[in-house]
């Protein structure tokens, strides 16, 4: 008798777990170009918000070494670069190389050359020493992970002792009333405006789909304590569509 494939979600369809990373690749592939202009439609803006909140949340200050895995096109990197000065270093990672590429020609754009670097990584296996890390972030990237447990148990690993990981993601809406209305946005509303802007229904119908099957808020908690991390909390922004979750490593 045979053994029974392993197989993960890939938004509401179950795939082998092998071929997840392929498919999550080639959402991003085809959003990389667009990927800003469609964050700013689809929040309206409010984004922007939610990463100056991680950004404050974060206490970075000038000299020091952060990660910003997902990094995609370097919104949260660009401003820690400001805060970490010359004498500190920001690394964008991600293991897209459409988005890596994006991000790194907006901060050139930009002039953010010199104290920033761009690794493209798996954030299950990271090639970084250990304790090397003061902060980590991971911005609306966690829940396109394979094996989440095995990524935050690698951040714990990279990121050193007094340091801290923050997670900002979508989670779950605690505003019960509004779910009608929460669903008709993400499951109609937003595939036509990815077909409009994007020329791609699929990939944001996609990342709607990704959203309903990440852990919810206390369930990502739980999953930071069982890797190792301490004084984990949680922020609920915008009635809990978006949360910010906060460990640290002691």
């Amino acid at each position: 008798m045979t053994e029974q494939r392993r197989t993960t979600h890939f938004g509401f369809q179950e795939v082998p777990v092998e071929e997840k990373a392929g498919k999550v690749a080639g959402v991003f592939d085809s959003v990389a170009a667009q990927y800003d202009v469609m964050n700013d439609v689809m929040s309206l803006g409010i984004h922007r918000l939610w990463k100056r909140y991680t950004l404050e949340m974060s206490g970075v200050r000038s000299g020091q070494r952060v990660l910003d895995l997902a990094g995609g096109t370097g919104d949260l990197a660009m401003k820690f670069a400001a805060r970490v000065g010359a004498q500190g270093s920001v690394v964008v990672a991600d293991i897209n190389a459409a988005m890596l590429r994006h991000g790194r020609e907006r901060l050139a754009d930009k002039g953010i050359i010199g104290n920033v670097e761009y690794v493209q990584a798996n954030a299950e296996n990271l090639p970084f020493p250990g304790d090397h890390f003061d902060c980590i972030t991971i911005a609306f990237g966690l829940r396109n992970v394979t094996h989440k447990d095995a990524a935050l148990a690698s951040v714990y690993r990279v990121l050193k002792p007094g340091g801290r990981l923050l997670i900002l993601e979508f989670s779950k809406l605690n505003i019960p009333g509004l779910q009608p209305l929460y669903d008709l946005y993400s499951f109609k509303l937003l595939p036509l405006m990815g077909k409009l802007i994007a020329n791609d229904a699929d990939s944001y119908r996609y990342l709607a789909e990704s959203i309903r099957m990440h852990p919810d808020q206390a369930a990502l908690k739980n999953m930071m304590q069982a890797v190792g991390f301490e004084h984990c909390d949680y922020f609920n922004l915008s009635g809990g569509i978006v949360a910010l979750h906060r460990g640290y490593k002691l």
